[in-house]
This record gives C-alpha cells, structure tokens and sequence, in this order.
C-alpha cells in the first residue's frame, strides 16, 4: 500500500497528462469554500494564489496538490485518492470543458500506517 497523503486513480492520471499537454505545468487546491465546496481543483501551475494558510500534500502526476489548512484539520487522518468522472461542476478547474470534474476518495490511515509517513 502506497503511504502517500494523496493518490491519483489511473483515469484522472490521463486526464492529468491531457490538461498537462494542453495547458502545461499545473497544481490542484482544494479549498472547501464555496463553488464545488472540497473538491479539487485543477489550475495552470501559478494560477491560484497560495498563501501561508495552505498545506503541501504531495504530487499527483508530477502537479503539486494543496488543501487549505481549514480542510486540513478535517482531512488530516485520511489519505486523499484523486478521481474523475463525467460531469459538469461548478468549479473553474480545467476539466470542466471536457465535461469531467475531479472529486476526492479517502481513508483513514491505519495508527501504524502514519508511523510510516
């Protein structure tokens, strides 16, 4: 098992390469405020501003993945699988045109799993 705090399934991993070819370097936050509330969002790498208020999660398809510190507290004992499905969200993240939006998957780690980290 992968001890990482953020996975990516294999079909948003395309989709990841596709925004990448098309748009070039990216990153995704997932903020829980208003819009899509928690889900993440996909943005050309510089696009969203970070402040000191986000938290480093890891890369997903060499993109770097931020929550804000908010969503943080809640999200901190699970690790986060990034997946995509059809539909139209209502987000401003670069998937939407295709007519897919992202959204996350967790669990919980295990007491031994974080020991690991």
């Amino acid at each position: 098992m992968d001890n990482s705090k953020v996975l990516v399934s294999d079909a948003a991993a395309q989709v990841i390469r596709d925004l990448k070819a098309e748009h070039g370097d990216l990153m995704f936050h997932q903020s829980g405020g208003c819009c899509d509330g928690s889900a993440p969002m996909c943005f050309t790498k510089g696009e969203f501003r970070l402040s000191e208020n986000d938290v480093y999660m890891g890369d997903i398809e060499g993109c770097p993945f931020y929550m804000s510190a908010f969503q943080y507290e809640y999200w901190q004992h699970t690790q986060l699988i990034i997946d995509v499905t059809k539909g139209r969200g209502a987000s401003f993240s670069l998937e939407i045109p295709l007519g897919l939006r992202f959204f996350t998957r967790s669990r919980v780690f295990q007491d031994n799993k974080w020991v690991e980290i």
